[in-house]
């Protein structure tokens, strides 16, 4: 079992950053794939970005390429993702998720999920 709590969504203004951090519980946390998601109202769930379980390989939606930069951190248990340059359409409730297949992630499924945290992007 893993379970996932995510941090750092919030308000900000077009341009602007923020950092999303995802704790993981669980001692096997470095065997798994780990990635963001996000969500916004009337719409499909979308694939953010994507890491393996060294940190070796990553994956990036096209919205988000350049932008975004996901991380992680195999002493903390936590997967970090950078967002700069945020835009209003990035406004979306963003989930962690973990899997032990990276590619199962890129394809837009997970084992276990986060709750969720808001990021408002303002223009």
């Amino acid at each position: 079992q893993v379970q996932l709590v995510e941090s750092g969504g919030g308000l900000v203004q077009a341009g602007g950053s923020l950092r999303l951090s995802c704790a993981a519980s669980g001692r096997t946390f470095d065997h798994y794939a780990m990635a963001w998601f996000r969500q916004a109202p009337g719409k499909e769930r979308e694939v953010v970005a994507c890491i393996s379980w060294s940190g070796g390989s990553t994956y990036y939606g096209d919205s988000v390429k350049g932008r975004f930069t996901i991380t992680r951190d195999n002493a903390k248990n936590t997967v970090y993702l950078q967002m700069n340059s945020l835009k209003p359409e990035d406004t979306a409730v963003y989930y962690c998720a973990a899997d032990l297949s990276l590619n199962q992630l890129v394809s837009n499924i997970g084992d276990y999920w986060g709750q969720g945290t808001q990021v408002t992007v303002s223009s």
